[in-house]
């Protein structure tokens, strides 16, 4: 096994180290503007190796297969300068099995991804022939080999397979852009869907609404989440706790979100995209609840940032990164929150999402793809419009949860969010 020789090599020097060998092969089919763009296969390798000497971390990574002994030393050259190690490696831990490899997506061909493209093409050049599309669909399986000097040793195989599907729409000077993706680890994509929701994203846009600026509810779809994610994943960053850069720091188990706000971090479901049975450090992954019912849980740590916390880590490493994220559904439908609205708006996607001061929580993006809701009516979309606030203001007053969630993009599972009031400003 080469990360059981890069882990031997390195205790040669150091006084504790790990090793991870990746080799990936992929196929990408991409069409763009309607014309097939590309069709792909590569085969890369990836090596990394992370040491202790002296009580300093260092680490080096190379995509040369062979270059054991220069990825070897490069680690430990960088431990000279390298952080404070405030942790050792972990030993052998029993860890939860979850499915990440399907059988059925290694033997799909270029020409089934082609065809993939085409149908998510055709489907919405039916709705409107002046749409330019973009369809792209891809798989990848990667076999994993981890290694590390307290014992632990495990290998890995794993899939993926993906689509997504966007189109630009010109009218004069008005430039639209809408689409959907999706990926997990199994074979299962329904490409048409994907091909469905941006047409209906699309339809919803035929129209231009204006909009006044003001403070007024918004609704923001599963895809919209993002925009008050961002925030709060960098705020449960262990790494930015310690740094207390977190506004979060110090606020387990207070009430941040309304009742009805739930998130977890959920990395054992099967064959979702953020998925695996371990982290990049050899910890077991878990199920970690982030907020239950408006109160915060639990922070994300990987080794480093548990030890400086005095903490156990969370199996984030490295990088104290979330897997799948799932916010919890809530008991209101979608259409029902949309009907209950008089005046409002309803957020898809954003531009310019982290400017600003993201930690904190501020955020002041410009809508790119929203629709004004009137007397319980999506009646267009809006152009030229930003929106402002503060994520944890905005999660402390939570009109609404949907009661269904959906995937979005492979390791997002959300529903739609009403939030009470937010700034909207029109040009």
């Amino acid at each position: 096994m080469i990360a059981g020789k890069l882990v031997e090599k390195a205790m040669a020097r150091a006084e504790g180290a790990q090793a991870s060998f990746v080799r990936t092969e992929s196929s990408n089919i991409a069409f763009e503007n309607d014309k097939l763009k590309s069709a792909r296969s590569s085969q890369t390798t990836h090596l990394a190796v992370r040491v202790v000497l002296d009580g300093k971390i260092g680490s080096c990574s190379t995509t040369d297969s062979n270059d054991i002994d220069g990825v070897v030393a490069g680690a430990v050259e960088a431990a000279e300068f390298g952080s404070p190690a405030h942790f050792q490696f972990p030993g052998p831990r029993e860890a939860q099995n979850v499915e990440v490899y399907d059988d059925a997506v290694p033997p799909v061909t270029r020409e089934e991804m082609v065809v993939v493209c085409q149908e998510m093409l055709e489907l919405i050049k039916g709705f409107n022939s002046e749409i330019l599309v973009s369809a792209s669909a891809g798989k990848s399986r990667s076999q994993v080999e981890f290694a590390n000097s307290a014992g632990v040793g495990f290998t890995t195989e794993t899939t993926s397979f993906g689509g997504g599907v966007s189109g630009v729409w010109v009218r004069g000077t008005d430039i639209l852009w809408a689409g959907h993706g999706h990926s997990s680890k199994k074979r299962e994509l329904d490409h048409l869907a994907l091909s469905r929701k941006a047409v209906d994203l699309f339809r919803m846009a035929q129209n231009i609404a204006p909009v006044q600026s003001g403070e007024m509810p918004v609704v923001f779809s599963p895809e919209g989440m993002h925009v008050l994610l961002l925030s709060l994943r960098m705020g449960v960053n262990g790494k930015n706790v310690v740094l207390g850069a977190s506004p979060l720091r110090g606020k387990l188990g207070q009430q941040i979100a309304d009742a009805k706000f739930s998130v977890t971090d959920n990395p054992l479901i099967e064959y979702a995209a953020a998925s695996s049975k371990y982290d990049a450090e050899g910890v077991p992954r878990q199920v970690t609840p982030i907020i239950r019912n408006g109160v915060l849980e639990n922070f994300l740590y990987d080794l480093d940032a548990a030890g400086r916390a005095s903490a156990q880590t969370t199996g984030h490493g490295i990088g104290c990164s979330p897997t799948n994220l799932v916010i919890g559904e809530g008991d209101t439908p979608y259409k029902q929150m949309i009907k209950d609205t008089k005046e409002g708006l309803l957020v898809h996607s954003v531009m310019g999402l982290g400017q600003g001061n993201p930690i904190s929580g501020e955020f002041s993006v410009n809508v790119q793809l929203g629709y004004k809701i009137h007397d319980g009516e999506i009646t267009g979309r809006v152009k030229d419009v930003m929106l402002a606030g503060n994520t944890y203001d905005a999660l402390r007053n939570v009109e609404a949860v949907g009661d269904k969630a959906e995937w979005v993009g492979g390791a997002l599972l959300a529903p739609p969010i009403k939030i009470g009031a937010l700034s909207v400003v029109s040009d």
